[in-house]
């Protein structure tokens, strides 16, 4: 599945155009993964201004969103059974993510593989494919094309299931997560 992006603006005399129609701005790809993708689509740092002149999403230097910041990707995650043939080097992975998506590789749990938390609320939209969500009490459920998860802040993976990759557009708005007093 290719990720095609149209972003609208403003001409000169204020009237709607399209202002690029493309492929999206950021493409990461990691090291010992292969399959693994992250299409970076849109950013915003704080409340957008309109009309918009530059591409906020060619310059991402945080892959998570500040408080009110949003984030919008496409990710495709490689089945299980794409993984094994492409013989991924979990290590080199490891170094890679973390090198690559250091706020998000930041939030993962050692020990517990894939397991993280972030402050924001996700909503998560199923293009193709089977996924599992599985939160910190065990609790999974299976997901398909058209669902659609909306995640508050919780502890969380993501596994794909089945022969197939996933892939999954996800938007991400930066939240403040309440002190537990």
């Amino acid at each position: 599945m290719q990720t095609r992006r149209i972003v609208t603006g403003h001409d000169h005399a204020g009237k709607a155009v399209f202002t690029d129609i493309g492929t999206t701005s950021g493409l990461i790809t990691f090291d010992g993964m292969p399959g693994l993708e992250y299409h970076e689509v849109w950013a915003t740092d704080g409340v957008p201004v309109v009309p918009v002149s530059d591409d906020p999403a060619a310059n991402i230097t945080h892959f998570l969103p500040p408080p009110g910041g949003t984030r919008i990707r496409v990710i495709r995650m490689p089945s299980d059974d794409e993984i094994a043939a492409s013989g991924a080097d979990a290590a080199a992975f490891s170094e890679d993510y973390a090198a690559r998506i250091p706020d998000l590789s930041a939030t993962m749990e050692r020990g517990a593989r894939g397991m993280h938390t972030t402050d924001s609320i996700d909503y998560g939209i199923v293009l193709s494919g089977r996924v599992a969500l599985e939160l910190d009490d065990g609790a999974v459920e299976e997901l398909g094309p058209g669902d659609v998860v909306v995640q508050t802040g919780t502890r969380h993976r993501w596994q794909a299931l089945g022969p197939d990759p996933v892939w999954m557009c996800f938007v991400l708005v930066g939240a403040t997560r309440k002190s537990s007093e």
